[in-house]
């Protein structure tokens, strides 16, 4: 139960704006000897909890968007105009690269940002967080047979 866990958190924090390896996580997690369910666990408690990281960037974007045009906002304005750009050619499918480094993180403040339904935001997120961590549990499979 400890595992699962410390796999929420190191989920969590790493769909956050904060750095952090939940994929590393999941990888010592499973390395070891595992069960069927150990490992359907594993992946439940990355995924959930990177899910809601994720919605916390939602929420930032959600609440930054109103401070665009302040001098200091975090992000310059043809960062935010690039990112703006692929959101609104893609839309919601965008998404489905939240799992991905560096450009996750700032697409899923961006969905924020444009308002994304959460009952939207959170199906997409969670299926691409999901992929991700069942090809980390498929390789590792494979290398420990």
């Amino acid at each position: 139960m400890f595992e699962a866990a410390g796999l929420f958190l190191a989920g969590f924090l790493s769909a956050t704006l904060l750095p952090g390896s939940s994929e590393a996580a999941l990888v010592l997690a499973l390395a070891g000897e595992t069960t069927d369910r150990t490992t359907i666990i594993a992946i439940a408690a990355a995924t959930t909890g990177n899910t809601l990281g994720s919605c916390v960037n939602w929420a930032i974007g959600r609440f930054l968007g109103r401070f665009r045009e302040h001098p200091r906002f975090p992000v310059s304005a043809a960062t935010f105009e690039r990112y703006a750009a692929w959101y609104g050619r893609w839309g919601v499918w965008s998404l489905l690269l939240s799992w991905a480094p560096v450009i996750g993180d700032p697409l899923t403040v961006i969905a924020g940002m444009f308002r994304t339904p959460l009952a939207i935001f959170v199906p997409v997120v969670a299926a691409a967080k999901l992929a991700r961590y069942l090809v980390v549990a498929g390789a590792v499979e494979f290398v420990t047979g």
